[in-house]
C-alpha cells in the first residue's frame, strides 16, 4: 500500500507539486538493486536563452522532448554523482556537496553549457533530500544516491552549442554499488580519453564510448576495463567507475591529473586521507608494466578504485597480456581497509569529521 503525503506547497524558496501516494512503503529497503529504485520527487529548471528561471519540485516521472532535441543529436549532455547519507540522530548529510557543484560548472564549461547557480544546485538538492528524507537507507551501508544532469533542449539539427537547457536532479536509495572484489582488464586495444579531450569532464559520451568495450571486458569475465593512456598505451589512467590507487611496497600510488580522467571528489579525499596520517603517497604516470614488474616481484599489497558510487573498491585482479594478476585476501589488505573504515565512518556521523567534509540538508 502506498504512503499518503502531506506535501508543502513550497519549501526554500522552491514551489513544489508533491505526489499524492509515495511508493515507499512498496520498497524493500534491505534489498535495494543499484541505480533501479527512484524516490518520489525530482528537481527541474531550465536555462532559456541564458537566464536560469525558477527550480521547482515535482513527482519524479517522465519528461516531454522532441527528436530535434539538441542532446539527442549532439550530446551536450554532462551529469555529476554524489550521496546523501543519514546521520545516527537521523538527519541527511551531504558529502562534499560543495565539490560536486564545482566539479559539474567545470564540466559545463568544457561543453560550452552555462554554470548552474549555487542557488539551484545546492539549495535546490538539499530541498529535494528534505523533502523525500524518508528515502534515506539506514545503517551504514546504504546512501540516498544523487543525480544532477544537465542537457541541451534546443529543437534545432544544426552542430552548435544550444540556447536552452534542462537541469534535473532526481535520487534513488542505494546499497553497495561492487557486492565484492572487482575484476579489471588493462587492454591497449581501447582508448577513453586523449590529451585535449574530454576526459576530465562527466560528460554522458565519454560513458558511451566506453560501453563496447566494457562489454568486450565482461565476456571475459572482468567487471571493467582499466583504461590506459592514449599516446603510449601503457599508463594507468582509470576504470571505468573509478579512480584507482596501488600500493607497491610501502608507497601509495595513483594516476596524476593530466585532463584525461574525471578528478574524482572520493579520489581526492583518500589523498588527503593517506598523506594527513604519514603515508607516502605518489601522483605520478604509473605504467601497466611497472604493475606488472612490482606483482612478479611479490610487492604489490593492495589495488583498489574509489568514487561515489564504489566508495572504496576492492580490485581482485588484472588482467593484461593473457595473464592475471591476483591480488592478496581483502582481509589482508590493511590500507584499503583503513580508508573505507574511515571514510564511512565520516560519512555516516560515527567519527569525527576533521575535515568538514559533511554538511547538513
Amino acid at each position: 500500500m502506498n504512503t499518503i503525503l502531506d506535501t508543502p506547497q513550497s519549501l526554500n524558496g522552491i514551489s513544489i507539486t508533491g505526489v499524492t501516494n509515495s511508493r515507499l512503503s512498496t520498497i524493500d529497503m534491505d534489498n535495494i538493486p543499484f541505480g533501479r529504485i527512484f524516490s518520489d520527487h525530482m528537481l527541474v529548471a531550465d536555462c532559456i536563452d541564458g537566464e536560469w528561471q525558477a527550480p521547482e519540485i515535482v513527482p519524479y516521472g517522465a519528461l516531454n522532448f522532441t527528436p530535434a532535441m539538441s542532446a539527442l543529436n549532439y550530446g551536450q549532455s554532462i551529469f555529476e554523482g554524489m550521496k546523501a547519507y543519514k546521520r545516527p540522530d537521523g538527519a541527511p548529510v551531504f558529502f562534499r556537496i560543495m565539490d560536486n557543484h564545482k566539479r559539474m560548472n567545470l564540466s559545463a564549461t568544457r561543453m560550452c553549457m552555462p554554470q548552474i547557480p549555487e542557488s539551484i544546485f545546492i539549495n535546490g538538492i538539499k530541498t529535494l533530500i528534505e523533502l523525500d528524507r524518508q528515502w534515506l537507507p539506514s545503517g551504514d551501508q546504504g546512501a540516498l544516491y544523487v543525480r544532477p544532469l544537465l542537457f541541451a533542449t534546443d529543437d534545432y539539427i544544426g552542430v552548435k552549442s544550444s540556447d536552452n537547457y534542462k537541469f534535473v536532479v532526481f535520487t534513488c536509495p542505494v546499497g553497495a554499488y561492487y557486492t565484492k572484489p572487482v575484476n579489471l582488464l588493462a587492454t591497449k586495444e581501447f582508448v577513453r580519453a586523449s590529451v585535449g579531450g574530454t576526459g576530465a569532464a562527466k560528460a554522458a559520451g565519454n560513458y558511451a564510448a566506453a560501453m563496447m568495450p566494457d562489454k568486450m571486458a565482461k565476456s571475459k569475465g572482468y567487471n571493467n576495463i582499466l583504461w590506459l593512456d592514449g599516446k603510449d598505451h601503457q599508463y594507468i589512467e582509470e576504470c571505468g567507475t573509478m579512480n584507482v590507487f596501488f600500493v607497491i611496497g610501502d608507497t601509495v600510488l595513483t594516476p596524476r591529473l593530466t585532463g584525461t580522467i574525471l578528478q574524482g571528489i572520493t579520489r581526492n579525499s583518500v589523498l588527503r586521507l593517506l598523506k594527513d596520517n604519514g603515508y607516502k603517497v605518489e601522483e605520478r604516470p604509473i605504467s601497466i608494466y611497472e604493475i606488472e614488474a612490482a606483482y612478479n616481484e611479490g610487492m604489490l599489497r593492495d589495488a583498489f578504485g574509489t568514487g561515489t558510487a564504489a566508495s572504496i573498491a576492492p580490485i581482485n585482479k588484472i588482467g593484461f597480456a593473457g595473464k592475471d594478476m591476483q591480488l592478496p585476501d581483502v582481509a589482508d589488505r590493511k590500507v584499503s581497509t583503513w580508508l573505507s573504515d574511515t571514510l564511512n565512518g565520516i560519512k555516516y556521523g560515527q567519527i569525527t569529521d576533521p575535515y568538514g567534509w559533511m554538511s547538513e540538508a
